[in-house]
C-alpha cells in the first residue's frame, strides 16, 4: 500500500497555481526590468531574461518576455554563482554580479544578476536576470578584437552588493573603465531592483499558499517538466541525421555541421566537424551554442512544455572545445551571436530529415544589429552643440517560411528580441534614421514565401561624423529554402556615394554621408509552381513582390499584374 501524502500536503491543482503564479511572478520580475532599464536594448527590444531557481540552482520558472539566448544559457549560471560565492556566504541582501562569458550568457556585453532569497530568514531559493549592455568599454561591441581581454571590463563572480552594502569599489571600477557609465551603473541597479520585485512577490506567494519553502512547488514543477518532454521525445521514431549550413563569418566562411541522434529519453546534438576558432570576435561559448540548440529542438519537439531545468535537461549539446561553437577561454567573443542564431537553422537541416514537414526553412539567422560611435566631425569646426554618443540598434531581417504558412517579415527568429522603433534610437543619441521600410522580394519564393527584410538608411546630425560597428551575415550566404523553396534575399551594405562595405568589423561614416543597408529575407519553403494564384495576387498587390518578380519568379503575365495593381490602387483588398 503506497504511502499517503500528509493531509495539508499541497493537491496537484494547488501546485498547479502556484506553478502559474511563479510565471507570473517572473513575468512582473521582467516587466520591472524593462520599465526601470536605461539601455535601449532593454526596454525597447526585450534583450533580456528573468527567472527563479530552487536552492540547488535549478530553474524553475523564465519570464515570457526575454531571448532564448539569455534564459536557455542562464539555466546553468546559477550554479557557477554557488560553486563561486559558496552557500556559507550567502546572506539576506546579497546581490551577486558576473558578466563571465563562459559562466554567464557567452560575452561581456551581458551582465548577469543573481539574488539569493531569503523567507524568515530561511534560505528558499534565487532569482536571476540578465541584460545586454550598450557599452562595456574596450574596443566597443563587435567583432574586430582579437582577443577578449580587448573587448571590454571583465567582471568575475562576485558580491555587488554585501549584506545590503553596494560595493562602492566595484562600482567606481566600472564607471571608469566604460564610456556611457551612468547608463551601465544604471542597468545594474535595474537588474538587482528587478530581482528584489521578484522577491517580494515569491514572499507574498509562499505567505499565502503557507509554504515553508520551494521543495515542494520545485519537485513538481521539475517531475512533470521532465516526464512530459520525454513523453514527447519517445514518442518520435529514433534515428539520426546530419545537417549543415555556411554563413559568412569574419573573413572566410564558416560551416556549421550537426549531427542529431533521437533516442530514448534524449536528443543529442553533437556539432564535430564544425568550423575552428575564428581569429575575430564572432566565436561562441558552448553555453550559447546549447541555449539555442535547445531552443530549436524544443520548440519543434515541446514547444507548449515550460522552459525550466527539467525539460531543457533531456537535450544535449556537444562540441569539440576550440571549434567556433565551442570557444574556450580567451577567445573574442563579443558578436557570439552572430553563430548562436544560426545553430537552430543547422540544427533544423538535420530534423527536416527525422521529422518532414515539421520546421521552418532558414531565415536571416542572427540579428541584424549595428553600433554608432558618433562624435563631432574632425574634417571642419564642429558646431557647439555637437557630442558624442553610444547608439545600439537592434533589427531584424526575415524569419524562414513554415511548412504551412509564409515568413515573418522583419522578425526575429531565433533570438525573439523586439525591433527598435525608430523614434526610441534618436532620443540617445544624435543619429537620424532616415528611411526604415520592408524591403519587397527579399523572401524566397516557394508554396510559401519567406519573410520579408527591411532597408535602412542611417547618418548623423549635422556636425557629426561616425563609426558604425556593422554585425551582420547573408551577405554572400543567403538563407536556403527547404523542400525546394528559393534562397531569400542577401544582406547589402554601403555608403550612399556607393562604397561598398564590409558586413562586419568597425567602419568610418564622414561627415554627410548615410549608410544604406538591406536586411535578408527568409527563404522559402516548398516548390514555387504550387504557391496558389491568390497568394501571389495578394504579395504583389501588397507590395511585398514587385512586378518583375510577380513575372520572372511567379509566371504571372503582364496583363495579370497590371489589372492587380490597378485594383489595389483603387482600394480593392485581396
Amino acid at each position: 500500500m503506497s504511502a499517503q501524502p500528509p493531509a495539508n500536503y499541497p493537491s496537484i491543482v494547488q501546485h498547479q497555481v502556484m506553478w502559474n503564479r511563479l510565471i507570473s511572478v517572473v513575468e512582473e520580475q521582467a516587466q520591472a526590468l524593462v520599465r526601470t532599464a536605461f539601455s535601449t536594448s532593454v526596454r525597447e527590444a526585450g534583450d533580456l531574461s528573468a527567472g527563479v531557481y530552487d536552492q540547488d540552482g535549478n530553474m524553475l520558472a523564465q519570464a515570457v518576455t526575454g531571448t532564448p539566448g539569455h534564459v536557455n544559457a542562464m539555466a546553468d549560471a546559477v550554479a557557477h554563482f554557488i560553486r563561486r560565492i559558496g552557500r556559507e556566504n550567502f546572506a539576506e541582501g546579497d546581490i551577486y554580479i558576473t558578466n563571465d562569458p563562459w559562466e554567464g550568457t557567452g560575452h561581456l556585453h551581458d551582465i548577469t544578476i543573481v539574488t539569493p532569497s531569503f523567507y524568515d530568514e530561511v534560505f528558499v531559493g534565487f532569482f536571476g536576470c540578465t541584460a545586454h549592455i550598450v557599452d562595456i568599454g574596450g574596443r566597443g561591441f563587435g567583432a574586430d578584437a582579437n582577443s577578449v581581454y580587448e573587448e571590454g571590463l571583465y567582471i568575475p563572480i562576485m558580491k555587488f552588493a554585501d549584506r545590503g552594502v553596494v560595493d562602492k569599489t566595484l562600482v567606481r571600477i566600472i564607471r571608469g573603465n566604460v564610456r556611457e557609465p551612468d547608463q551601465l551603473v544604471g542597468d545594474v541597479y535595474a537588474l538587482a531592483t528587478c530581482n528584489e520585485i521578484g522577491h517580494r512577490r515569491l514572499i507574498e506567494m509562499m505567505q499565502e499558499f503557507g509554504l515553508a519553502d520551494l521543495t515542494g512547488i520545485a519537485d513538481f514543477i521539475l517531475s512533470n517538466s521532465r516526464s512530459a518532454t520525454l513523453e514527447r521525445i519517445n514518442a518520435l521514431t529514433p534515428g539520426t541525421a546530419h545537417g549543415e549550413m555556411r554563413s559568412d563569418g569574419y573573413s572566410h566562411p564558416v560551416d556549421l555541421k550537426v549531427r542529431l541522434s533521437i533516442e530514448k529519453n534524449r536528443m543529442v546534438c553533437d556539432f564535430e566537424g564544425t568550423s575552428g576558432l575564428d581569429k575575430k570576435g564572432i566565436n561562441c561559448p558552448l553555453v550559447y551554442t546549447k541555449a539555442y540548440a535547445c531552443y530549436a529542438l524544443k520548440c519543434a519537439v515541446a514547444p507548449d512544455i515550460p522552459n525550466n531545468a527539467a525539460s531543457l535537461a533531456p537535450f544535449e549539446v556537444m562540441a569539440p572545445e576550440n571549434t567556433i561553437v565551442n570557444a574556450l577561454h580567451p577567445a573574442p567573443v563579443a558578436l557570439r551571436h552572430v553563430i548562436g542564431h544560426m545553430v537552430p537553422d543547422a540544427v533544423y537541416a538535420a530534423l527536416d530529415q527525422l521529422l518532414p514537414n515539421m520546421v521552418p526553412a532558414e531565415g536571416a539567422g542572427c540579428l541584424c544589429n549595428f553600433q554608432v560611435s558618433l562624435r563631432p566631425r574632425t574634417g571642419a569646426p564642429a558646431p557647439l552643440h555637437a557630442r558624442r554618443a553610444e547608439v545600439l540598434t537592434f533589427n531584424s531581417g526575415g524569419s524562414g517560411a513554415r511548412p504551412t504558412l509564409d515568413g515573418m517579415n522583419a522578425t526575429a527568429f531565433p533570438s525573439g528580441v523586439m525591433t527598435m522603433p525608430v523614434e526610441a534610437t534618436e532620443q540617445v543619441g544624435p543619429v537620424i534614421i532616415w528611411r526604415k521600410e520592408l524591403r519587397p522580394d527579399s523572401g524566397g519564393a516557394g508554396r510559401h514565401r519567406g519573410g520579408l527584410g527591411q532597408y535602412m538608411e542611417v547618418g548623423a546630425q549635422e556636425g557629426h561624423e561616425f563609426d558604425i560597428q556593422a554585425m551582420f551575415d547573408r551577405v554572400n550566404h543567403p538563407a536556403n529554402g527547404r523542400q525546394g523553396g528559393d534562397i531569400g534575399g542577401s544582406t547589402t551594405i554601403g555608403l550612399d556615394d556607393g562604397t561598398v562595405m564590409r558586413g562586419k568589423g568597425k567602419q568610418f561614416v564622414p561627415h554627410g554621408r548615410r549608410v544604406m543597408m538591406a536586411f535578408p529575407g527568409g527563404a522559402g519553403y516548398g516548390p514555387v509552381a504550387e504557391r496558389s494564384r491568390a497568394e501571389i495576387l495578394r504579395d504583389l498587390a501588397g507590395g511585398y513582390i514587385s512586378p518583375q518578380a510577380a513575372a520572372q519568379a511567379y509566371g504571372l503575365d503582364s496583363d495579370t499584374i497590371d489589372d492587380t495593381l490597378k485594383r489595389a490602387r483603387n482600394g480593392e483588398v485581396f
